[in-house]
């Protein structure tokens, strides 16, 4: 697909619907969109490549988005392969372009694209400008959003933000679903443990008239901008983006499921904001994005082996590894002589940042009592109200 963004700016988007695991890790039910840009001035530019899979498919757009011109140069904001794997194709067809990065850029561009000499370079430093002609493109390093080598450029004429990850999503480039139900697991999943990074970009950005967020990533956003801003602020924060329960879930022999379903059940019915997952089977991604989402988290599982069941285990391994932080959580535990699932949860979960942990835990021995179901009313209290 190509959509005209501006005088001479082009965004060229490919949808891969073909591709099961982003990342090869996170299921992509919808697809994902591949995007460049391209800039027609006295010089012109192209912004990023695509990924391998859609080689041919994009190589076909870019020829027709350039209108059988040459391009001058390449613009490489991000080195991750599923934007810069074709940039050895474009060296091959396109000789004399120059490429563009900072100098983090290079050192891994070597990294990736071996045996190949890079004559025509230019690196590029915070506040520098390209010059293509009516469009100036002021540079703004971004490092760790989320590699070391990450810049994004501004078009001062069109007043285009070129955000390379940031502002990105999964999902094809239309949808009747909201942006933020694919942006969120997006962010905090590929982008979210960088938070301070995104901040200090975010504050660079609030001096800028922007018009269009041009993201690699998805569609490119023109309208309702405060929103998707707010949302970032947000989120890189770490702070809750609403009130509600997240929980998750792992069951062995389906009681710690069933209980946690009736717990969800009984929260719905008291109005409470929440959201279940199954551990043992759904993406954990998903899991994480809605622990960021709400401002509590309910755990439950099973002991296994000993300690901890291990679908749990690795999702709270998942959490710390994308720095998640000022929540309450809960636990419920399972356990047919020995219940030492909580004990396992409460000690993973110590060292997260601003995480407090309910006092009250529900022990289940194998399946749950009367007064376990009774206790429901106690997590009722915790959600709607706090520790």
């Amino acid at each position: 697909m190509i959509k005209t963004i501006g005088d001479g700016v082009k965004y060229i988007g490919i949808e891969d619907k073909t591709i099961d695991l982003f990342e090869s890790q996170y299921t992509v039910k919808y697809g994902v969109t591949y995007n460049s840009y391209v800039i027609l001035d006295e010089k012109i530019a192209v912004f990023e490549t695509a990924d391998w899979r859609v080689t041919n498919e994009w190589m076909e757009l870019l020829k027709e988005a350039l209108e059988g011109k040459t391009p001058d140069y390449l613009v490489i904001s991000h080195m991750e392969p599923d934007h810069s794997s074709n940039i050895k194709t474009m060296l091959e067809m396109y000789p004399n372009i120059t490429l563009v990065g900072n100098a983090k850029t290079f050192q891994i561009l070597g990294q990736f694209v071996r045996d190949v000499e890079f004559k025509n370079t230019l690196v590029v430093k915070e506040g520098d400008i390209l010059d293509l002609g009516k469009h100036k493109l002021k540079i703004m390093l971004a490092p760790m959003v989320h590699w070391p080598e990450v810049m994004m450029e501004y078009d001062e004429y069109d007043k285009i933000l070129f955000s390379a990850d940031a502002f990105g999503r999964f999902g094809p480039i239309e949808t009747e679903y909201k942006w933020e139900d694919f942006a969120r697991r997006y962010y905090f999943n590929i982008v979210g443990k960088y938070g301070p990074m995104v901040q200090k970009v975010l504050a660079a950005a609030a001096n800028l008239d922007i018009k269009t967020i041009a993201p690699v990533h998805g569609p490119y956003l023109d309208k309702d901008l405060n929103h998707y801003l707010g949302l970032y602020k947000t989120w890189s924060s770490f702070a809750p983006e609403a009130k509600g329960v997240a929980i998750a879930y792992a069951s062995l022999h389906g009681n710690t499921k069933k209980f946690a379903k009736l717990v969800e059940e009984e929260f719905k019915k008291a109005g409470i904001d929440c959201r279940s997952f199954d551990l043992n089977r759904e993406d954990l991604s998903e899991a994480v994005e809605y622990a960021f989402k709400y401002d509590k988290l309910l755990l439950a599982a099973p002991t296994y082996d000993g300690g901890l069941a291990c679908p749990m285990k690795d999702f709270i391994t998942r959490l710390e590894a994308k720095t998640w932080q000022q929540r309450e959580v809960a636990l419920i535990e399972n356990g047919s002589w020995g219940p030492l699932a909580a004990k396992k949860m409460r000690e993973l979960l110590e060292g997260f940042k601003g995480v407090t942990i309910r006092d009250e835990v529900i022990t289940i021995k194998s399946t749950p009592t009367k007064e376990n179901i009774e206790q429901i009313n106690g997590l009722i209290e915790w959600a709607k109200n706090g520790n």
